[in-house]
């Protein structure tokens, strides 16, 4: 038996001065965006790790001069701060299931084939999302529903969302309706098909929509600025962030006999460290869910938009 050398050969990519020069830019501007895009975030980190101080004096930029915890001891030991995440937190979550389960129940009648008057609800719909009331007509209805000052502000007026409905809808018609008929004729309800068959075919919608109804909830501030601004127990994370920013805005700095007064105290924290230190804990819980359902993101949305 004779063996035989086989030489295996690579096919190698030749790069052309064209071709270097364009690779070179796209990675120098690529470099450029991530730099512009992630150094606010880093900054803002640096600065709530260091004595708020010290940072007053200046001159951070890459990395803590006076490394500490304190800024998030002082904002974790703090009620209103302990109170306003767990409204976020309650809101964001209730808001968003209620939201995602009425809304996708509401879509899946419109995209039932056999429904009278599919396309006039459609339109009306339609209407609506282009032609709402405003701000006044709707404090003026939330007020009458007893829902001022309420927890329930936060829940009841999101629970339906016409946008996401469309987007539901045109996902839902994706969906082959031989499925339903033939669970239908093994005697399950239009309810039983709608929770064991459609919802858990549609975990790219589902986690699109949840992604977007939970960013929304988590950021918003202005129902607890229109609605709930008399109760203190009823402020989010994003309402107080928007208060102390423009505390900080509007206010003076410090001067150097208040910066001794406060380190004579044993105070090394200031506004603005506890600030940044809130805005990392604001941005931490987004920044961890969103790799989870990213895969899903595209893929929900190109799916949502295949049928009008």
């Amino acid at each position: 038996m004779t063996s035989m050398n086989v030489s295996r050969t690579k096919n190698k990519i030749r790069w052309t001065a064209e071709d270097i020069s364009i690779e070179t830019i796209s990675l120098i501007i690529g470099i450029f965006i991530f730099i512009v895009t992630l150094y606010p975030f880093y900054y803002c980190l640096i600065l709530s790790l260091n004595e708020g101080r010290d940072a007053t004096m200046g001159g951070i930029y890459f990395w803590p001069r006076a490394f500490t915890f304190r800024n998030y001891t002082r904002f974790f030991t703090d009620v209103g701060w302990l109170n306003a995440i767990w409204i976020s937190v309650s809101k964001t979550a209730l808001g968003t299931c209620l939201c995602l389960f009425f809304t996708c129940l509401i879509a899946y009648g419109l995209s039932y084939p056999g429904l009278a008057l599919r396309n006039t609800y459609g339109k009306i719909f339609l209407f609506c999302m282009y032609f709402n009331a405003g701000l006044i007509p709707t404090y003026m209805v939330i007020r009458s529903l007893g829902l001022t000052n309420n927890f329930l502000v936060y829940i009841i007026p999101s629970m339906f969302s016409i946008y996401f409905c469309i987007l539901a809808r045109s996902f839902f018609k994706s969906i082959p309706f031989e499925l339903v008929e033939s669970a239908k004729l093994d005697g399950a309800s239009d309810f039983f098909v709608f929770v064991r068959i459609i919802i858990p075919l549609s975990k790219p919608l589902l986690a699109t929509l949840a992604l977007y109804t939970a960013v929304e909830r988590w950021n918003a501030w202005s129902d607890t600025a229109f609605y709930a601004p008399t109760n203190k127990n009823l402020r989010s994370l994003s309402f107080m962030m928007r208060n102390v920013i423009l505390q900080t805005v509007t206010s003076p700095s410090m001067s150097a006999e208040e910066l001794a007064a406060r380190a004579a105290a044993g105070v090394t924290e200031t506004a603005r460290s506890v600030q940044m230190a809130a805005m990392m804990i604001t941005i931490a819980p987004i920044i961890i869910i969103y790799p989870f359902v990213q895969k899903y993101f595209v893929k929900g949305i190109m799916l949502g938009a295949v049928k009008g």
